[in-house]
């Protein structure tokens, strides 16, 4: 990490791997070091005609994201070929997209014991659709349609459709293409998502991404992968068993869902035209859910207060309002429990900063009070040192891969135990609020050197706000059938507060934040459980 490429791209770690190489998080220096993504080529194939291939898809890809330009597809930035040691690499540069792919939203919905309601598929689906009428118009098939490949930008909450490796640009004369690639002969598409003609005959249409848009929402849906959900010697589905929606939007992924792809929607418009539209109260993201409060794992007693299932027609402000980024804390107390209200960046949104519980503790019902709306501070904008520092905030945390959810609540909840008596108002622009806007950013900056300390790897911090009693379990279930070797769970315990103590000393042992403190706690156990499964 560090290096500079091409004298422009200097690289801050590694986002992934696939099939065709890595792809890096990278600071462009052309352009105020903008953060983007860096997708490196190179294949995991031998056979001269393979790579040549390989390679083909890689130029596809970097000549197709040139073409296209919509606000919901990562933007192009450049293409490279650079030659490291003896060896050449190619290179694409695009945007950066800030926030959590639908696999990851739904795994963790899914620790939570819960799924996307069908409310939220319908917003997904009237917000997507529109990208692929787009490309679609481009004479372009994305082909790789999956939760892999959605992701749900932090700042606005929008659909983004990403990785483009997979398409294919279709001649006005031909209504498929053919392919094949690698030593075994795959098809382009993944398994359970694609369909039939793709899979097995390699033939693609603009209704086989109608095909799979359909396969992802309803594993959104129901939280389970596609297999589970077709029964492959009939080609039918479970619909009614395993899938429970309204019979109109049943009706439309049938359609989606089709076999043959003339039976299909031929275009995002007809879709878009039979859509139901989603309730009212609905709003596309679960900013409100059940709150609770409770002890981490090592804790030996679990809180008692437990509070609210929140009233189904109480619904949180989510439209984009260009708010400064610093405009976070606001509170409305709840019994002693604060619900937070955070402002994002360049939006302000009502984010979910209740305490999902792990405990099993039956929740009474009660409403919600009025929010009061918050006062517009654009009168008098922030300090340029302000925009600055929270610029650098930001920039920090992406590059932790720390989720934005976990980290803003934090820090709110680290500013309100410093300055109770602010709870239940936001830090306006006005000058007289310009010590606590830099105290508020000071926290985040001292929270943030408090997560590099810990050195915790890439993945616990990606889960960081999505821990929970059911980890603390599986740890001591390994640890009981001998999965951990002579390592113990009180083992655990001890190394992990050896290492917690001295990032946060004075925190009471047993009695940490579950949503907070908490967090970093398990994520410090779940690396050490790692080293230990792997006898480094």
């Amino acid at each position: 990490m560090g290096q500079v490429v091409n004298h422009r791209y200097r690289i801050i770690r590694q986002l992934g791997q696939g099939g065709f190489g890595r792809t890096y998080l990278a600071e462009d220096g052309d352009q105020s070091h903008q953060t983007c993504v860096l997708k490196e080529f190179a294949p995991q194939v031998q056979q001269k005609q393979d790579l040549q291939k390989a390679k083909e898809l890689f130029e596809r890809e970097a000549s197709v994201l040139k073409k296209l330009q919509h606000p919901q597809i990562p933007r192009f930035h450049a293409s490279l070929q650079v030659k490291i040691g003896s060896k050449d690499f190619f290179l694409l540069a695009q945007d950066y997209i800030d926030g959590d792919n639908y696999s990851q939203l739904l795994e963790k919905r899914q620790s939570q014991g819960k799924a996307f309601s069908e409310e939220e598929i319908i917003t997904l689906l009237q917000n997507i659709l529109p990208v692929l009428s787009y490309i679609h118009s481009q004479d372009v098939v994305h082909r790789d349609i999956s939760p892999d490949n959605l992701i749900l930008r932090s700042s606005d909450q929008m659909p983004v459709l990403i990785d483009f490796g997979g398409v294919k640009q279709l001649p006005a004369s031909q209504g498929f293409w053919f392919t094949k690639l690698a030593v075994n002969h795959t098809l382009l598409g993944k398994k359970g998502y694609a369909p039939e003609e793709q899979l097995r005959h390699g033939k693609v249409f603009f209704s086989s991404d109608f095909y799979s848009l359909a396969v992802t929402t309803l594993v959104l849906l129901t939280g389970k992968e596609p297999q589970k959900l077709y029964d492959s010697y009939q080609g039918i589905w479970y619909w009614g068993k395993e899938i429970n929606i309204s019979i109109t939007l049943e009706n439309v992924l049938k359609k989606m869902l089709a076999y043959k792809p003339s039976d299909r929607y031929q275009t995002a418009e007809q879709i878009l035209k039979d859509l139901p539209s989603p309730t009212i109260t609905q709003a596309p993201t679960t900013n409100v859910t059940k709150i609770k409060t409770m002890i981490v794992a090592p804790g030996r007693k679990r809180a008692q207060t437990v509070i609210s299932k929140i009233h189904s027609k109480t619904q949180l402000v989510t439209q984009s309002i260009p708010l400064p980024i610093w405009i976070r804390p606001f509170a409305v107390s709840l019994g002693g429990t604060a619900l937070v209200v955070l402002v994002g960046v360049g939006t302000w949104a009502a984010v979910n900063a209740v305490i999902t519980g792990v405990t099993s503790i039956k929740v009474p019902s009660i409403s919600l009070p009025q929010i009061p709306q918050l006062p517009n501070p654009l009168s008098k904008p922030a300090s340029d040192k302000q925009r600055e520092d929270n610029t650098q905030i930001i920039s920090r945390r992406q590059q932790l891969e720390i989720p934005e959810v976990f980290f803003t609540r934090f820090v709110d909840s680290l500013f309100y135990t410093k300055n109770p008596e602010l709870r239940g108002r936001s830090l306006t622009s006005k000058s007289e609020d310009a010590a606590l806007r830099n105290e508020w950013s000071s926290i985040a900056s001292d929270l943030l050197n408090k997560l590099e300390q810990a050195n915790l790897s890439t993945a616990a911090r990606q889960k960081l706000g999505s821990y929970s009693q059911k980890d603390y379990e599986n740890w001591r279930q390994q640890a009981r059938a001998g999965q951990l070797g002579n390592y113990t769970i009180s083992q655990l315990n001890k190394d992990t507060y050896q290492k917690f103590d001295q990032l946060f000393p004075g925190q009471q042992r047993g009695k940490l934040n579950q949503q907070t403190f908490g967090q970093i706690w398990y994520a410090i156990a779940a690396d050490k459980v790692s080293k230990v499964k792997s006898g480094t």
